[in-house]
């Protein structure tokens, strides 16, 4: 008799932990599955995450057309259940883009692919930034002048910060950049 009670009590102690366990997963499923959906521009998505370790300087190599902005951190984006990307560009002929040149460590930012913008010198780093106080990668630029490079593929770069001082006057601080080149 003691030993059915055991074996009764020990299947309901696996049960509960099975259920338990499957429902984390679902919810995790859940959650995954909504990130990735979470905000697409233009066919672009913004499902990214922060990147975990050095990000090599080349990858941000090559010219970089803006195509969204999010007026926010990027904790912010994070926690937002329904983030909107924010970026109207009132250029009526070419777009708003940054060329990085990473083995010359200079960068500028162009509006409207007029390409009348100098070149600025940076360091791209990864440590604790000054302004996050956050171990991740940024490029530091003009002394004290920092963006946050959230994360780089061969598609798309997420940058945080004052990139754009024109939409920073608006509140944008996270930018959705697609490789033109």
């Amino acid at each position: 008799m003691k030993k059915i009670i055991i074996l009764a009590s020990v299947a309901l102690i696996l049960n509960s932990c099975v259920v338990s366990t499957a429902a984390k997963v679902v919810k995790g499923a859940v959650n995954v599955s909504y990130k990735a959906v979470k905000g697409t521009v233009n066919g672009i998505s913004w499902a990214v995450s922060k990147a975990k370790g050095k990000i090599d300087e080349d990858r941000v190599d090559g010219t970089w057309k803006v195509v969204g902005a999010y007026k926010g951190s990027f904790e912010d984006f994070t926690n937002d259940q329904n983030p909107e990307s924010s970026f109207t560009s009132d250029c009526a002929e070419g777009f708003d883009q940054i060329i990085f040149k990473a083995k010359k460590s200079k960068f500028k930012q162009v509006h409207c692919s007029a390409e009348k913008e100098d070149w600025v010198k940076y360091s791209m780093e990864f440590g604790k930034n000054p302004v996050t106080k956050e171990k991740e990668n940024y490029i530091e630029y003009n002394s004290n002048n920092y963006i946050s490079v959230i994360d780089v593929n061969n598609k798309t770069m997420v940058l945080e910060g004052n990139l754009m001082p024109k939409l920073a006057f608006s509140g944008a601080k996270l930018y959705l950049l697609e490789k033109v080149k």
